[in-house]
């Protein structure tokens, strides 16, 4: 099956989808030598879907997308920088394109997701963070995971984590090779992290997905 994944950085979202089975074509605004898809156009992510909306329609069974989260993020408020919102014009042009999909963003977004799923490290086995994220489903049905309790601290942000503490990976954070460990992206420096989701969620999402459409294809 193949993916699009928008806006799609350095590939934290696309190796979970990779892991379930998906080739993976991203889509970013930025040049990304990082990046570990199968193949990537640097567009900006909009102006993709409309210039290439009929291959979309012909060769693509699902869509991820990751806007900027910065608009909503607690840590660009508190710098004052400004940054476009573009949550609600991508549910738009995924909703006219048909295809199903899912929109990840931060916590500060919530207001603006339907119906959104929350994902966190605890969920997969993760021992160093919690990176919560949120996913909104369209066109399926994602379903919501038991959510463990939190038992340890995060290490406060810009200072190295000590033992026992979880990393919050946003910002100039300390801990980049523990996270590295953590959500198995190697191939990933700081400026990637701090924009990723940990492949893990994004494997859930897929193996989910996977599910749904079974269920669907054998009625």
């Amino acid at each position: 099956m193949k993916l699009l994944d928008l806006y799609c950085c350095q590939g934290g979202a696309t190796r979970g989808y990779q892991a379930a089975g998906f080739h993976v074509t991203g889509v970013d605004l930025d040049d990304q030598p990082r990046y570990c898809g199968d193949d990537f156009w640097q567009s900006d992510a909009l102006g993709f879907l409309t210039v290439h909306r009929d291959w979309i329609l012909a060769e693509i069974d699902f869509i991820h997308a990751s806007p900027p989260c910065q608009f909503d993020s607690d840590c660009q408020r508190i710098m004052d920088n400004e940054h476009p919102d573009l949550i609600e014009p991508t549910r738009e042009a995924l909703d006219d394109l048909g295809l199903p999909y899912v929109i990840e963003n931060v916590r500060g977004a919530l207001p603006k997701l339907k119906g959104p799923v929350e994902l966190c490290g605890l969920m997969f086995g993760m021992t160093r963070t919690y990176r919560h994220r949120y996913f909104e489903a369209g066109g399926w049905v994602l379903p919501q995971p038991h959510h463990p309790k939190h038992e340890a601290p995060q290490a406060k942000m810009g200072r190295p984590p000590r033992d026992g503490e979880f990393i919050q990976a946003v910002g100039n954070f300390s801990g980049v090779r523990l996270v590295r460990t953590d959500w198995g992206v190697d191939w990933m420096n700081r400026d990637g992290i701090r924009e990723a989701i940990p492949p893990a969620y994004s494997q859930y999402v897929a193996e989910q997905f996977l599910a749904w459409r079974a269920i669907g294809d054998a009625a």
